[in-house]
């Protein structure tokens, strides 16, 4: 980042614009002859404004409207997403279960009924005659509605599953057919008219089709409430941040325009597959996220070229070259990180990179090419309506936005000396703080070890909601297992004999309490296992593997019910696993060395972030499957986590981890570029990052602790864990680690063998301007020894004696 040190009121000079567009100034050079960031080409430091500055700022005001109308098609076109969206999607659609539960479907309604009607009789019994000719009604009434199938009741077969063991609840069962939104156009058309109180009953509506509706609501719910929360804090935050309230509102605005960018997007993808609900929770969390942290570091950059003497368009290319080419590829690397979870089937995690690959290209299109174009309008007002000064009683300051900028630029200074004082110290002590901070973290991520994986039900509802009412009075108060029981399918020319065999044989596998059966159809018939352990314990599990591997004769079987959904989802994920951390391992290995050129920094780099995900998956582990503060954060534990939310959580984090680990090492990068001090380089980078870093991840976590205040568990879950996993990346990881690994690795940090130096010389990226110094004796940028750029003093650019003017890259 630009800075100039001298009296107050200095600045370097800005000469009227050349040829090429860009103001003249004075720079500082590098070793072995390497420029400055400012004079990498051209004489005077003249440098051309690139095709890129030349679109983006050529015509501001129809950049900006053509963006506003966009924008207003987008609101058009993603208005009523939520509703065409599933709150499913964590089966395999390809599994043996799937398969099992379509046919099932298909061919017998009642056997999977996905409505249920708890009658509640009062003091009375659900056998009294009156409760059963209401009862008898209600049923002959629900047959009749369009859309509803394979309608059944307690008081038509007497099972006693249907009946609660004091007598006073009942069921009655039925079918809404359709995909998840048709039947929640159903349920909500006929919901009304039977919930409440009719007769001498009272009828409570549930059943997974009630609580996968009532999920959907509560989600659109809580993340309006989500979004109330998040855009005034962060709007506080950034105001603190920048000082200027235009400032500020740049990155709001730039997250506005992702989130409804997506929105339409996913509005789009709908017609086509299945998406997530919960995948609007990922849009509003990352569409803020990210688009505040590539706004601010690019409003950052241009308020410091403009502070440091340049003209409007000259800031903007500088920004551009320079910060914007490291967003964008920041956004790349996020991108690739989400774009893992299109590996699996489960259209859960899918709809998770749809929302993510989306919302981030959307961010960082915006914020290079909306800010530009505000910058080209703003010119200094960008640091107009300065509201620090409210704090700022008694202090004298000049009229105008200048006093502003060269406040708000000191107080960057500071910042930046107190970071770079604390890099020193921890390279001081680097095995002690590498070491510690290691061993920490690891221990944070213990519990993880004892993870169990389960399935979402209805407990991820607040107590309170109807349908969770009705699940818990029926897995309370009902005999057997509800919910955990089994199907096999039999399909195939099947004769009495043949299902009796099968039935004897399923009735002498391990773990099988009762089977019921055969209820036969045209070449296919099923049989009901009630299994003995947990609806989706480990007995219940190997019971399903079991049941599997017996020999069927002439019938060819599959098995499904819940625990064989989760069996599934299990061995989808393992199977699919190695390709997605695969696909993230080698790319960004790839970027970063991109990036960097350096052969052992990329692996730095993943380790490190892997390490910064330990906390995440230890909290995740102890409070909600173990339970622990589950009382102040409003939620029942399970005693699992769902099977897919690990693995989501890890590609966010992971993709957001990169994101700050980019910043951090771009700046190092170009600094060891210029000076070929490795441990200066270090310490510049982090001063001239590490409170952006810090702000950022301050923000990000704002709008993810405001998901996690939702009502469903799992969005709870993801929006608290990611949150954790950004500020111990920032503020430990990237603080603490990162200077502490470097310091101990040395000049070898920036070791590549000459056929990949070669490589990154043609194809490598970098934030900074400046040439590269002349590679080392051993193979690394610069090399080990050589002189810093201020010729040893030790002092970090920008941080030069009053009088004197050093000008660095952003």
């Amino acid at each position: 980042m630009s800075e100039v040190n001298g009296p107050p009121g200095s600045a370097r000079p800005s000469g009227p614009p050349g040829p090429s567009g860009s103001s003249g100034a004075s720079s500082t050079s590098g070793p072995h002859g390497a420029s400055g960031p400012h004079d990498a080409s051209g004489p005077a430091g003249a440098r051309p404004v690139g095709g890129w500055t030349r679109f983006v700022t050529a015509r501001p005001r129809l950049s900006l409207l053509a963006a506003l109308v966009i924008t207003a098609l987008a609101v058009f076109a993603g208005s009523g997403v939520a509703d065409r969206m599933g709150s499913g999607g964590w089966q395999a659609p390809d599994a043996e279960s799937s398969y099992a539960t379509e046919a099932l479907e298909r061919e017998f309604p009642a056997s999977q009924p996905n409505l249920l009607l708890l009658v509640d009789s009062g003091t009375a019994s659900v056998d009294d005659p009156a409760v059963a000719a209401e009862a008898a009604r209600i049923t002959e009434r629900l047959a009749g509605e369009p859309g509803i199938s394979g309608v059944t009741s307690y008081w038509q077969t007497k099972a006693p599953a249907l009946r609660a063991e004091d007598g006073r609840e009942a069921l009655i069962a039925a079918r809404i057919g359709g995909d998840e939104t048709e039947a929640g156009e159903t349920l909500e058309r006929i919901a009304p008219d039977f919930a409440g109180e009719s007769g001498p009953v009272t009828v409570s509506v549930g059943g997974p089709v009630a609580v996968q509706h009532e999920m959907q609501t509560i989600i659109q719910e809580d993340l309006l409430r989500a979004e109330l929360i998040a855009l005034p804090v962060t709007l506080v935050l950034l105001v603190m941040v920048f000082g200027s309230a235009v400032a500020a509102l740049l990155p709001l605005l730039v997250g506005i325009v992702a989130i409804l960018g997506t929105n339409a997007v996913l509005r789009g993808l709908t017609e086509f597959t299945d998406v997530s609900v919960f995948a609007m929770n990922l849009t509003t969390a990352l569409g803020l996220g990210l688009a505040i942290d590539y706004a601010l570091f690019i409003v950052r950059r241009f308020r410091e070229e403009l502070d440091a003497g340049a003209d409007t368009r000259t800031a903007v290319g500088t920004t551009l070259r320079t910060a914007g080419r490291t967003v964008l590829f920041s956004a790349l690397t996020v991108a690739v990180s989400l774009s893992a979870m299109l590996v699996f089937p489960q259209y859960f995690l899918r709809s998770f990179a749809y929302a993510g690959i989306a919302v981030v290209l959307l961010a960082a299109a915006a914020a290079l090419i909306l800010l530009p174009a505000a910058f080209m309008l703003l010119g200094h007002r960008v640091n107009a309506l300065d509201l620090r000064r409210l704090l700022r009683r008694g202090r004298k300051s000049g009229p105008g936005a200048a006093v502003a900028a060269e406040e708000s630029g000191k107080g960057a200074e500071e910042s930046g000396k107190g970071w770079a004082r604390f890099a020193r110290l921890v390279m001081r002590r680097a095995p002690v703080f590498a070491i510690v901070t290691t061993v920490g973290l690891v221990l944070l991520g213990l519990p993880f070890l004892g993870v169990k994986f389960g399935t979402a039900d209805d407990r991820q509802l607040p107590a309170g909601a109807e349908s969770r009412v009705v699940q818990e009075h029926i897995r309370e108060g009902f005999p057997g297992s509800p919910g955990g029981g089994l199907e096999v399918l039999a399909e195939g020319e099947g004769t009495p004999a043949a299902y009796a065999d099968l039935k004897e044989r399923i009735e002498n596998v391990p773990g099988v309490q009762r089977v019921d059966g055969p209820v036969t159809g045209d070449a296919v018939a099923y049989f009901s296992v009630l299994p003995e352990g947990e609806a989706v314990g480990q007995e219940t599990q190997q019971l399903v593997r079991d049941l599997r591997a017996i020999p069927t004769g002439s019938l060819d079987t599959s098995v499904t019910g819940t625990a064989a959904v989760l069996v599934d989802s299990k061995d989808a994920i393992a199977d699919r696993l190695p390709w997605a951390i695969g696909i993230i391992v080698v790319v960004t290995l790839l970027l970063v060395f991109l990036l960097t050129g350096s052969v052992l920094i990329p692996i730095q780099a993943v380790v490190l972030n892997a390490l910064s995900l330990t906390a995440m998956f230890g909290a995740v582990v102890w409070v909600f499957q173990d339970g622990n503060l589950s009382g102040v954060l409003a939620f029942t534990s399970t005693g699992d986590i769902e099977t897919t939310l690990p693995v989501l959580m890890f590609c966010v984090a992971f993709g957001l981890s990169m994101d700050y680990g980019v910043f951090l090492l771009s700046r190092i990068k170009e600094e060891y570029d210029r000076t070929g001090d490795h441990e200066r380089s270090v310490t510049f980078g982090l001063s001239r990052t590490g409170g952006l870093i810090t702000a950022a991840a301050v923000i990000l976590a704002v709008v993810m602790v405001a998901i996690g205040t939702s009502r469903v568990t799992n969005t709870k879950m993801l929006g608290l864990g990611i949150a954790l996993a950004v500020l111990m990346d920032a503020m430990v990881v990237r603080s603490l680690l990162v200077p502490a690994v470097m310091k101990l690795t040395g000049h070898a940090t920036w070791w590549a063998p000459r056929p990949l130096r070669a490589f990154h010389q043609r194809f490598g990226l970098s934030e900074g301007e400046s040439a590269p110094a002349a590679p080392g004796a051993n193979g690394e940028p610069g090399g080990p020894g050589k002189p810093a750029a201020d010729g040893g003093t030790g002092e970090i650019p920008g941080t030069a004696r009053e009088g004197e003017k050093v000008t660095t890259g952003a």
